[in-house]
């Protein structure tokens, strides 16, 4: 019995880390879509204000603010990364559950 509701905490968990995925995965692609935008945004400026296109990427990296969305995007994607290995490792854990739980009842009617 200790098994089956071993299991059912486990599909409980799995439950929750896909609900988990969505938020994870929509707070990566806004950190995504505000880090493009600021940095097209602070690209136009520097190239309206002459700087040589050779040079502006280069420099739009180093601006503080880019810097920060860069590093909140990189944040968020690796959270997100880190909510999908949660969820293969419970998904590995189910099977191994099953064919443990397979293996006992198979047993106890053999």
């Amino acid at each position: 019995m200790d098994l089956l509701n071993e299991l059912q905490q486990k599909i409980r968990e799995l439950e929750a880390s896909i609900k988990m995925l969505r938020r994870t995965g929509t707070a990566y692609a806004e950190a995504e879509r505000d880090y493009k935008i600021l940095l097209r945004q602070e690209c136009l400026k520097l190239r309206n204000e002459g700087m040589a296109i050779g040079m502006i990427d280069k420099t739009c990296y180093g601006i503080p603010e880019v810097a920060a969305a860069r590093f909140q995007r990189d944040v968020a994607e690796t959270v997100y990364k880190a909510n999908q290995e949660a969820i293969n490792s419970t998904k590995l854990q189910l099977r191994l559950l099953e064919g443990q739980i397979q293996r006992e009842w198979g047993q106890a009617n053999g």
